[in-house]
């Protein structure tokens, strides 16, 4: 086994609910920044004023992915005074169905023995051998959980359903690394749409550029807008009034896609647009085709013009493309603005 595999884990925490209706962040191992604390805590239901409960979540902060179980205590149980606990658990990775699957061990060890401790053992054990077993709380192999698998997770289908041709707007804001704010009330419809939008730049498989769950606070803010380009996710709908933060604005209740004043320009649609549109929804309606197959016909004709972006490149010096250069093929003007941003994206363009 790699040994990445096991040292992309970062560290395990808890957070308890007591009787009197306090939460607090109980126990850490090794450690958490405070500030980092501050966000886990945030994201964590059992501190939101809400009564949505939800037994998973994920997401990003500072290069940093988190995953979240909680568990509501039911009698009889070690657990004496605390009715809910969250298990936190951090890394470098995104693989939410990898954690999902240890933070249900942990849960499950913290709720027999009442005691952090087995949980750290069980931690560390994963740490070092990559495996955690026993009887009663299950086993845990992370080879058994590919990270290809987890960003195939998720349809892409259902995401083309929803939004038909208007998919490309999407398709062409990831090619172009722009700031993309999908707006959905609930958390897990949030997750499970967000999670899916990667993959439609399949070739850089950079997951980094997704932030599936952030408030808007000024910590979280700061830190997202330094990125150039991302997918975020909003559960406040205020989202919807900061225009700052996006160049497209996703509203997942309502299936509409809006891009900002400040894109229109490096978004401008024309026919390759359209036919890239067609390419997908075609893809996506036949029912022949499964979600990865989808994601391989997008990714040929992602790597198709990528292709001739690199040879038009190459004619010029350091094979760095110029808009002189670009000019003197006479492409339709929507094409030419398409390749123009998408030479900047990629670096290969020069100014």
């Amino acid at each position: 086994m790699a040994a990445t595999e096991t040292q992309s884990m970062l560290s395990v925490g808890l957070i308890e609910k007591d009787v009197n209706g306090d939460t607090l962040w109980v126990w850490c191992y090794p450690s958490v920044g405070s500030q980092l604390r501050e966000v886990l805590l945030s994201k964590c239901c059992l501190t939101q004023d809400k009564e949505d409960f939800h037994t998973f979540v994920f997401g990003q902060f500072t290069r940093t992915w988190y995953y979240i179980s909680t568990l509501e205590v039911q009698e009889p149980t070690a657990l004496k005074k605390v009715t809910h606990f969250s298990v936190v658990v951090t890394a470098k990775d995104f693989n939410p169905e990898k954690y999902a699957a240890l933070n249900r061990i942990l849960c499950r060890m913290y709720v027999k023995y009442g005691s952090p401790v087995k949980m750290m053992e069980a931690y560390i054990t994963v740490l070092t051998k990559g495996v955690c077993q026993s009887e009663e709380n299950g086993s845990f192999l992370i080879k058994d959980h590919d990270v290809q698998k987890a960003f195939l997770e998720g349809s892409i289908k259902d995401v083309v359903s929803q939004f038909g041709m208007e998919t490309i707007i999407l398709y062409t804001a990831l090619m172009l690394k722009k700031r993309i704010v999908v707006y959905h009330p609930q958390i897990e419809a949030l997750l499970e749409f967000t999670r899916v939008l990667p993959a439609l730049t399949w070739h850089r498989k950079d997951w980094s550029v997704l932030h599936p769950y952030v408030h808007l606070t000024d910590t979280e803010l700061e830190h997202l807008t330094k990125c150039p380009g991302y997918i975020a996710g909003f559960v406040d709908p205020e989202v919807s009034n900061r225009s700052d933060l996006f160049d497209v604005y996703v509203n997942l209740p309502e299936s509409t896609i809006t891009v900002s004043l400040s894109a229109k320009e490096s978004m401008v649609m024309g026919k390759l647009h359209k036919d890239i549109g067609q390419l997908i929804v075609h893809s996506a309606e036949d029912t022949e085709k499964s979600d990865s197959h989808v994601i391989k016909d997008i990714s040929i004709k992602t790597k198709q013009i990528l292709a001739h972006l690199k040879a038009l490149a190459d004619e010029c010096e350091s094979s760095k493309l110029t808009l002189e250069h670009l000019k003197q093929h006479n492409f339709p003007p929507a094409t030419e603005n398409f390749l123009f941003h998408l030479a900047a994206a990629e670096q290969i363009l020069r100014i």
